[in-house]
Parts: structure tokens; C-alpha cells; sequence
């Protein structure tokens, strides 16, 4: 299983960005889809999860700013970033946890190569 994110770029505090990340590869089905973030020196952070059913999680800190969706269809996933702020600058990186036959169907983590987002003052 592969993902392709894009979208990141350079922006002016206020403005808008928006994430996509496709997976291919064999897969069953995608169960969980989600964005993180890591900002330099600090740990990687959830910043959003929308579950196979659409039901979503945000950090508090993008709470009415960020909206992530998905295109189950296409297996993307989407970020929707409004009113960036500085201290949204970090590299994202996209998330699923899909359904894979290794000896058995199992559900197994995989991560996107990451996206830089930087949000200028």
C-alpha cells in the first residue's frame, strides 16, 4: 500500500490550503483515514481522523478551522485548512489503516512520504 500526499505549500497567516493523499496498492478496504503533523523539535500530533463511517476527531487547535473528509471511492483523503495560522507550519503527513492479506487479513498502519505546510506572519 502506497500514499501520495500533495497540497502543502507556502502561505500568509489567514489563508487556506488544502491536503489530498491517495492510496493504491491491495487493499481489502480502509478503515480509519487521517492527517498528522510534526513541527521541528516537537513530536508528531494527530490533527484529524475520519473513521470509515465519516465520524471525525480534530485537535483542539484546528477546531473550526480544519476539515477532513474522504472519497472512498478514489481512497483519498482530504484536509480542508482555513484561517492558517503560524503555528500551523510543520510537514503533514497522511494516515490509513487498511485491511491487507499477509497470511490472514489483517489491519495494518501506513503512512504518506509527507507534505510541507509553512503559514508566514
Amino acid at each position: 500500500v502506497q500514499l501520495q500526499a500533495s497540497g502543502g505549500g507556502l502561505v500568509q497567516a489567514g489563508g487556506s490550503l488544502r491536503l489530498s493523499c491517495a492510496a493504491s496498492g491491495k487493499f481489502f478496504s480502509i478503515n480509519g483515514m487521517g492527517w498528522y503533523r510534526q513541527a521541528p523539535g516537537k513530536e508528531r500530533e494527530l490533527v484529524a481522523n475520519i473513521s470509515s463511517g465519516g465520524m471525525t476527531i480534530y485537535a483542539d487547535s484546528v477546531k473550526g478551522r480544519f476539515t477532513i473528509s474522504r472519497d472512498n471511492g478514489k481512497s483519498r483523503v482530504y484536509l480542508e485548512m482555513k484561517s492558517l495560522k503560524p503555528e500551523d507550519t510543520a510537514v503533514y503527513y497522511c494516515n490509513i489503516r487498511a485491511i491487507v492479506w499477509t497470511a490472514g487479513w489483517v489491519e495494518d498502519d501506513y503512512w504518506g512520504q509527507g507534505t510541507q505546510v509553512t503559514v508566514s506572519s
